[in-house]
């Protein structure tokens, strides 16, 4: 029992009624969660959804205190998780000794010394199908910057996982696979408590998706541990992996590790490039600044992994687009026991929604939180002491379960940006404003045209 000094420092959560709850969640969640962090100034929220009654955790105190300094009392697992093992299965998307014996393999192809063996690789693959675009800019075709993105890290991907065992063609049906699955999800996580002997919305369409990832990637599960081979691919190693007793992974281990790692190394990614180009588009002084660094880094390209230590300010403007628009908006973790956040109280089997699109624009901990500025993240500025909160960001999650793509993303993305901008110019044709879609990860509801023209280099390189 608590002694009343503790009993009297517990208090109830900022509760939010249905009424006003529910509407705004469904109009755009992402926005809704924003609006009830910054209205109860960060602290703790209980959304009031009839039956379902979970909490919002934005201040950064709260969030390391959840995603780290006691994370093992806050699970991934529950009605929010249960939508997602029917995608990713049991691996590095899980919890408990799944996800423990599954980042123990997978981490050590994801160390800044193996993504740094990789490197040359991947800016191979980048040039080579960026050089695609080319047929685009002589026909005057437009490019869907969602679906360009998603091929361009799909292919990237399939070399660093897939050891090219996965032909071009199949791996291309995943990327709609995918898609499809990021939009149906929605509707389990608005009825996270409807069973599923009931179907809801989109079920159909999301099983068909599952089927489809599963149809492209078992055969090539199979084929790999038949002949492991020595490559240092992700699906080789995970063949030839035995484990304290001399055993191997089973093909729905493989299969579930190799989904899960090309979720986050590739569809993730694809999203956050998509909203950059549509930042430079509002932020034309950003461009310029942008272009300016490429021109001289890089020149006529392609970019090349020594490029990537001199490209400062692309790092800064990725990492400022991470800030606004983080792929993994939404973090749900279910309390194991009873436990206290803040001075509230919140009992066993209670959901915590962890947003880091809502605690990333916070006023507290952001000055002018919705405006784009790449100059936040200045070394100027680090230099000069300007300090935040280690959990005020933190668009790869934290704790133990950090995202193991965050060094695979430092790599490719910027390859990817300044290959595209060293040898195109980029505008957006689709009119704006540009809405969230309601889907499992952060992405444009309206599809976004890119038109694109060639970059003007003389025979040395040199910008005209």
């Amino acid at each position: 029992m608590p002694t009343d000094t503790a009993a009297r420092s517990v208090r109830r959560a900022r509760p939010v009624p249905i009424h006003r709850a529910l509407p705004r969640l469904a109009r755009e969640a992402a926005g809704a969660l924003v609006k009830f962090a910054q209205e109860a100034d960060g602290e703790i929220v209980r959304l009031e959804l009839g039956p379902f009654r979970p909490y919002l955790v934005s201040h950064p105190d709260h969030v390391q205190q959840v995603m780290r300094l006691e994370w093992t009392n806050y699970q991934r697992v529950g009605m929010f998780w249960r939508p997602l093992e029917r995608l990713f299965g049991h691996s590095v998307m899980s919890d408990g000794a799944h996800w423990r014996d599954s980042r123990k393999i997978l981490q050590p192809l994801f160390t800044t010394r193996y993504i740094a063996a990789i490197a040359d690789e991947v800016a191979d693959r980048v040039a080579e199908r960026i050089e695609e675009w080319d047929e685009h800019v002589r026909a005057g075709r437009s490019i869907d910057a969602t679906a360009e993105m998603s091929g361009i890290l799909s292919f990237i991907v399939n070399r660093v996982l897939f050891g090219d065992k996965l032909d071009r063609k199949d791996g291309e049906r995943i990327i709609p696979a995918f898609d499809l699955a990021s939009h149906s999800l929605v509707y389990r996580f608005l009825m996270p408590f409807m069973p599923y002997s009931i179907r809801v919305p989109r079920d159909r369409a999301f099983l068909r998706a599952v089927k489809q990832i599963d149809d492209v990637v078992f055969p090539v599960v199979r084929k790999a541990m038949v002949d492991t081979g020595d490559s240092p691919d992700l699906i080789s190693m995970l063949c030839r992996f035995t484990d304290e007793k001399g055993d191997r992974l089973t093909e729905r281990q493989i299969r579930d590790a190799m989904v899960s790692v090309y979720a986050a190394a590739s569809e993730t990614s694809a999203m956050i490039i998509t909203w950059l180009w549509l930042l430079l588009d509002e932020h034309p002084e950003v461009a310029v600044r942008l272009q300016e660094e490429i021109d001289e880094v890089v020149g006529a390209g392609p970019a090349r992994p020594e490029h990537i230590p001199h490209l400062r300010y692309t790092r800064m403007v990725l990492i400022e687009t991470l800030r606004l628009y983080p792929s993994g908006w939404l973090l749900p973790r279910q309390v194991m026991e009873d436990a206290e956040i803040g001075g509230v109280r919140v009992k066993r089997g209670s959901t915590i929604f962890i947003c880091p699109y809502a605690t990333q624009r916070l006023e507290e901990f952001w000055e002018r939180p919705h405006e784009f500025d790449p100059e936040r993240f200045s070394p100027e500025r680090s230099a000069n002491g300007e300090r935040r909160h280690r959990y005020a960001y933190f668009p790869f999650g934290g704790g133990p379960h950090k995202c193991l793509g965050e060094h695979l993303f430092y790599v490719e993305a910027p390859l990817v940006v300044a290959s595209i901008l060293s040898r195109f110019r980029v505008a957006i044709r689709t009119p704006g404003p540009f809405t969230l879609a309601w889907a499992a990860s952060l992405r444009p509801k309206q599809k976004v045209e890119l038109g694109v023209s060639f970059a003007g280099h003389d025979r040395n390189g040199v910008l005209r």
